[in-house]
């Protein structure tokens, strides 16, 4: 073992805590790096696995009823791999332990699999078989929400007769990974499920024998897309097409999408900031070590080590906090990934899937923790190697001390002799002082960034559920109405008030941007659906025009003036050009509005309504509900209570738990930031702090001129610290908006004083270790070293 060596153990063994205090921050960046990549890949990986093996189609499109030869000039579509056509619907569901009515999607599957597309995984029982009469394989999501297995029935509403489905097996398809009504934003199992039924059985049902009404198409390689997608509108338009899609809009794929796109921002921008927060710490603490260090540093040099060997001496110790943190980090990535994964089966259904470390992960990450630790020391080590012996023998040339500027303007007088001291070596070290303000900021930024995510789940359930829906109910008809069947509704039991609206499938264009979208007429002042703008007030619907969501005019590229193209896909589906009267804010999904007897008109048809808002009297909704149930004129029925509580048991359950995990590691950023400030100020100061109290300074007194010291730092740190939490936290919200879902930064007093908190919680913290610290000070040994 070499001298250096030897060294380095005793710096180990002396500065332990302030090296530990720096691998803790860095293991929390390494391992957010290491989750997030790892989830990513452990995702993509088996939705990937479940496309290919189960056959997940390319191309999506719904029909009012073709004919079934249709299916074999499809086939003939250049780039068309395969063609399944079936008949799927929507039917209303009496479900024992549910009051209001739930909501079935019916698919066709042939006799016997494979079915071509969209293969059913079946997790329990079997598959439906010709002269069993009313056999479906439901989804898992439901039956589990349910407690449903093979051998449970249920009620359905099919075609206006009522039916009851037996469950003979539980099953899984590739198009409903995230099962979610198309047109809804949120997941929910005991409201929404997927059944599939023999064609023989469910094609009759709906007067469709011999006839289909939804296609899935697989590509070949190499195929165009928007070519495929434009040969199949044009040949279903005369059977009511309602637009072919991509994968891109296929509902379930886009949350999952939007979710494998969430992982990638979490892979950059927290480990970003913790792997910069660690290379803070590391450049106070050894440019510190080297200033203490001078006299060592020559007599090595003297001995006849290189400067390249003092060099690599110092990164040995920065190199080994990287392993600490890493080695740490890996454990806690893992951790979190099992959580992750654990969160992620419940809303994404795979036949497998379980979290995977993946080892590129681990060394991206202790890549990056090595770069922050070699980055961070870097310049102290450059000043240690570049030092002549004959100038490292010298001590380092004292601060400038002329009299400063509170001393100048007379503020001095306002303090005893201990804050003095305090305000000049501040004003005298102006470089260490800002160092340690910047790093104490940032640890106050990242826990207003770590915390604002409870003000925004809190604001956004106001702005969706309160300032925008104000109705109890939705109900929608089997097929467009009169308005006679709004007199209907009011004429339910326990409805208090009704609004109708007129909804139509489209596509709007932009340019070369489209996007299927369904349109929603709505009166010209609205009371029940409200539409607001970005500062939440209400927007009547225009005479002419059309209004779109901040994330749907995001996708078309279009602003308030623009014009868009709107292709109605149904009715005589008329085409025309109509400008954009105003962007309107959304955050969950996309949304256009149009006034209804604009709509109406723009249809040629006369005031037809789709469906109704309602406001009921919760005293009576037992009855409505049952009333509902045996509605045949009702294809469907949101309750918005419902929908509050799929919310926070998925979106803002999922977001909350992820804030826990930021909270935790912002508030190990703080004290790592803090503690390791205060420790360098004591290891600076020791020798006048050994010299006040030989002078006769009491313990209070010498110490409470370093905590003093600290307390300003903290205080002056704190206020540019909440304004750059803010900043970020916009930023964040900004980069994590996705087709699906955008996160409103509002950070609330509430964010700010909990970031406030941890700051002097953890300075406290720091200023009791520093304090004992300064009591336990070995006057004579300190005063034996050179100051």
């Amino acid at each position: 073992m070499t001298a250096l060596h030897t060294k380095l153990l005793r710096d180990l063994a002396r500065m332990w805590t302030q090296l530990l205090a720096a691998a803790l921050v860095m293991a929390c960046g390494v391992g957010m790096l290491t989750m997030a990549v790892s989830t990513h890949s452990s995702l993509a990986a088996a939705r990937d696995r479940y496309y290919e093996r189960y056959r997940f189609p390319d191309v999506f499109a719904h029909l009012k009823r073709a004919p079934a030869h249709l299916r074999d000039r499809l086939a003939e579509i250049p780039g068309v791999a395969r063609v399944v056509t079936r008949v799927v619907a929507e039917v209303n569901l009496d479900v024992p332990d549910l009051p209001e009515p739930a909501i079935g999607r019916l698919i066709s599957v042939p006799d016997r699999p494979p079915y071509g597309l969209g293969e059913l995984h079946l997790r329990r029982g079997r598959l439906p078989e010709p002269g069993h009469d009313s056999e479906v394989v439901a989804s898992e999501g439901f039956a589990e929400a349910h407690g449903f297995g093979p051998g449970a029935t249920v009620n359905a509403v099919i075609n206006g007769r009522l039916r009851k489905l037996t469950i003979v097996g539980i099953g899984l398809s590739p198009e409903y990974v995230y099962q979610v009504r198309p047109g809804d934003a949120l997941p929910d199992d005991r409201r929404y499920g997927v059944f599939w039924m023999l064609y023989r059985e469910l094609a009759p049902a709906f007067d469709m024998d011999g006839a289909f009404n939804d296609i899935a198409i697989a590509l070949t390689p190499g195929a165009t897309e928007a070519a495929v997608i434009a040969r199949t509108d044009r040949l279903t338009e005369p059977y009511g097409g309602q637009g072919a899609y991509g994968v891109r809009e296929q509902t379930s794929d886009q949350f999952l999408r939007n979710e494998l796109d969430q992982l990638r921002i979490m892979s950059i921008f927290p480990p970003t900031v913790f792997m910069s927060a660690t290379a803070f710490i590391l450049n106070i603490v050894f440019s510190r070590l080297v200033r203490t260090q001078r006299e060592q540093v020559a007599a090595l040099k003297a001995f006849g080590y290189t400067s390249a060997a003092i060099a690599v001496h110092y990164l040995q110790m920065a190199l080994l906090v990287a392993a600490i943190g890493s080695a740490l980090g890996v454990l806690i990535g893992w951790l979190l990934g099992l959580h992750l994964t654990g969160m992620y089966t419940r809303f994404y259904r795979f036949p497998a899937f379980a979290f995977t470390l993946d080892p590129r992960a681990v060394l991206l990450a202790i890549s990056a923790a090595s770069g922050a630790a070699i980055l961070g020391t870097l310049g102290a080590v450059g000043r240690a190697a570049a030092l002549p012996p004959a100038q490292a023998m010298r001590p380092e040339a004292p601060a400038d001390y002329r009299r400063t500027v509170v001393e100048r303007l007379g503020v001095q007088r306002a303090f005893g002799p201990s804050g003095r001291m305090v305000l000049r070596h501040l004003e005298r070290q102006p470089v260490r002082a800002l160092l340690s303000l910047t790093g104490i900021s940032l640890a106050a930024a990242v826990l207003v960034v770590g915390g604002f995510m409870q003000g925004s789940i809190d604001y956004l359930m106001d702005f969706m559920f309160f300032t925008t829906q104000r109705q109890d109910m939705t109900i929608t008809f089997t097929n467009p109405a009169s308005p006679s069947a709004a007199d209907e509704a009011a004429r339910l039991p326990g409805v208090l008030a009704t609004e109708t609206f007129r909804a139509i499938p489209a596509r709007i264009r932009a340019g070369p941007r489209s996007r299927l979208q369904g349109v929603i007429g709505l009166p010209a002042e609205p009371a029940l659906n409200r539409v607001v703008d970005e500062r939440g007030r209400p927007v009547r619907m225009p005479g002419e025009g059309v209004l779109l969501s901040a994330i749907l005019a995001d996708l078309l590229g279009v602003r308030a003036g623009d014009t868009v193209t709107l292709e109605v896909l149904e009715g005589q589906r008329p085409v025309t050009t109509i400008p954009v009267a105003a962007v309107v804010q959304s955050y969950i999904g996309t949304a256009a509005y149009m006034d209804a007897a604009a709509l109406n008109r723009l249809l040629r048809e006369g005031p037809v309504i789709s469906g109704a808002y309602l406001r009921v009297d919760p005293a009576a909704s037992g009855a409505l509900y049952a009333t509902l149930k045996q509605t045949p004129a009702v294809a469907s029925v949101t309750v918005k209570q419902a929908a509050l509580q799929s919310f926070r048991d998925t979106i803002a359950g999922n977001i909350l738990q992820m804030r826990l995990f930021n909270v935790i590691f912002a508030g190990i950023i703080a004290f790592g930031v803090i503690y390791n400030s205060a420790r360098v100020s004591f290891a600076e100061r020791a020798h006048e702090l050994a010299t006040l109290r030989i002078l006769g300074f009491r313990r209070a007194e010498a110490s409470g001129i370093l905590l003093g010291e600290l307390a300003v730092l903290t205080i002056l740190a704190i206020p540019p610290g909440l304004l750059l939490g803010r900043t970020l936290a916009h930023i964040l919200s900004n980069i994590m908006g996705g087709e699906t879902i955008r996160i409103p930064a509002v950070v609330t007093p509430a964010s700010y004083a909990f970031a406030v908190t941890v700051i002097i919680a953890a300075a406290i913290i720091s200023g009791l270790v520093v304090r004992r610290a300064v009591d336990t000070l070995n006057l004579v040994e300190v005063l034996k070293t050179k100051g």
